[in-house]
């Protein structure tokens, strides 16, 4: 299975971002799909989940009511819609996938990464 993200750039507070996910050789349409970000010297942080459906969204509090995460499973793809965006956004996102149908807050439940596209916004 292999993740390839896109989307990512510089553009200033408030303003919005697309972020893409295209997923090949995925094992299962059902599998749920995830979003997570990293700033530098940070954590990598759950950002939003999306089941395989899509009829579940999940999302961090602090992009809450500002990010949609959304999916494409005809094409295997999946998108953060990120709008009002701040400058704590800042951060390389990362798209992931499981194997299994179950969605998690942590890192440990997602068998497959991409190589994450950098978000920078400036005040």
């Amino acid at each position: 299975v292999q993740l390839q993200a896109s989307g990512g750039g510089l553009v200033q507070a408030g303003g919005c971002l697309r972020l893409s996910c295209v997923v090949s050789g995925r094992p299962s349409s059902s599998s749920g799909m995830s979003w997570f970000r990293q700033a530098p010297g940070k954590e990598r942080e759950f950002v939003a989940a999306i089941t395989g459906s899509g009829g579940g969204t999940y999302y961090a509090d602090s992009v809450k009511g500002r990010f949609t995460i959304s999916r494409d499973n005809a094409k295997n793809m999946v998108f953060l819609q990120m709008n009002s965006l701040k400058p704590e956004d800042t951060a390389v996102y990362y798209c992931a996938t499981s194997i299994g149908s179950s969605i998690y807050y942590n890192i440990r439940g997602w068998n497959f990464w991409g190589q994450g596209t950098e978000v920078t916004i400036s005040s």
